[in-house]
């Protein structure tokens, strides 16, 4: 077990209860990285660096940790890992190209990357409240996926009947949605239990409910039980967040505002052609880059995405995929504040623009009825 794991950058606080049980853990909690001299003075000691885009191991830096065993690198190239100077010194170095708990944010901020897709409008509000320079551009999902799966004996047709059940939610489950969950529906923690991503706890109770995505989790339910759950769709019920919204920095869009506008009006045909058309190309590429993924599950997903009108629905049925609109940001806004996830005191509306959206792009490519 590693004496200390330094984390240098910010990442989920999920991250980091994971490397808790493994050990004592230093992280840098902010969105700037460390400069170079306090990086060093804080690694030394260190058994176990996550180290990201902005950081350089060299041999220099092995020279200054002379316990250093591990180097996990959260990137997509490795220029700045000195690969044969860590070899040299026996360091096991692990390179983990995207997923997750890659801070593409900070890749974003430091002009790494130009666009960065986030989960829903908490990040864009949390961006504010930390005067992060981003902003949301579009929003390629107009619902949430965030459903909650029962066992089909339950009989739960509502939102309401889910209470005395016992609920699988994970961490940031419990921090975001299911805050709003108890200021707008009264629901309590006496019966939530932690969800690890494993679907066999549910499986194995019956009189329960489990979180997870529309377009997958139902599906791994039912090859893993053999059962088709119940799905709640919490959008449905009236958590109006937008998802997967595509972000860009403030800077970008004041100097090549024409670049932003043409990579969104080119998210939205591809959405189109995805959802509508042929979809065996970006498949192909999707398998590439995860191997896991399999065509049954990806045909499932498009039907759910359909079915639910998780991309094309509401507003984007005038205004195009990837529509926004200011009435709804306020409406999700005032949410989170009564549930207390967002200080009132946020400037939201610094959060995003429509000036890239609401043009009509690509609704020419759906199939008409």
């Amino acid at each position: 077990m590693a004496r200390k794991t330094l984390v240098t950058n910010w990442v989920h606080p999920e991250v980091l209860d994971l490397l808790s049980t493994r050990g004592a853990v230093e992280a840098n909690t902010t969105r700037e990285p460390w400069p170079r001299a306090e990086l060093l003075r804080r690694a030394r000691d260190a058994d176990a660096i996550l180290a990201f885009m902005t950081d350089h191991v060299d041999g220099a830096f092995l020279e200054a940790c002379p316990d250093l065993k591990v180097v996990a690198c959260a990137l997509k190239g490795a220029d700045n890992f000195d690969m044969e100077a860590c070899r040299a010194r026996g360091v096991d170095v692990t390179i983990v190209p995207g997923g997750p708990n890659e801070n593409n944010r900070m890749l974003l901020i430091s002009g790494k990357i130009e666009f960065f897709m986030a989960a829903n409008t908490l990040m864009a509000f949390d961006a504010v409240a930390n005067n992060v320079p981003v902003v949301s551009i579009a929003a390629m999902f107009q619902k949430d996926p965030q459903v909650f799966l029962t066992h089909p004996e339950s009989k739960i047709t509502k939102l309401d009947e889910l209470k005395p059940l016992t609920l699988f939610v994970s961490k940031e489950g419990i921090s975001s949605y299911y805050q709003w969950l108890k200021s707008e529906y009264g629901f309590s923690e006496k019966n939530v239990r932690p969800y690890t991503f494993n679907p066999q706890p549910f499986i194995a109770t019956a009189q329960s409910a489990m979180q997870g995505y529309v377009t997958s989790e139902p599906f791994a339910v039912e090859r893993a039980a053999g059962f088709k759950p119940g799905v709640i769709l919490l959008a449905d019920y009236g958590f109006n967040t937008y998802s997967t919204l595509i972000e860009t920095r403030r800077d970008l869009i004041e100097s090549k505002p024409d670049l932003v506008q043409r990579f969104v009006d080119a998210s939205i045909i591809g959405w189109y052609n995805y959802i509508y058309g042929d979809n065996s190309a970006g498949n192909a590429l999707i398998k590439k880059m995860n191997p896991e993924m399999t065509d049954d599950l990806l045909a499932y997903s498009v039907a759910k995405m359909k079915e639910y009108g998780i991309v094309d629905s509401g507003d984007s049925v005038e205004k195009g995929i990837g529509a926004m609109t200011e009435e709804r940001i306020t409406s999700f806004f005032d949410k989170m504040v009564r549930a207390g996830v967002v200080k009132p005191t946020v400037d939201y509306r610094k959060s995003y623009t429509l000036r890239f959206v609401n043009k009509g792009v690509g609704v020419d490519l759906r199939p008409k009825k």
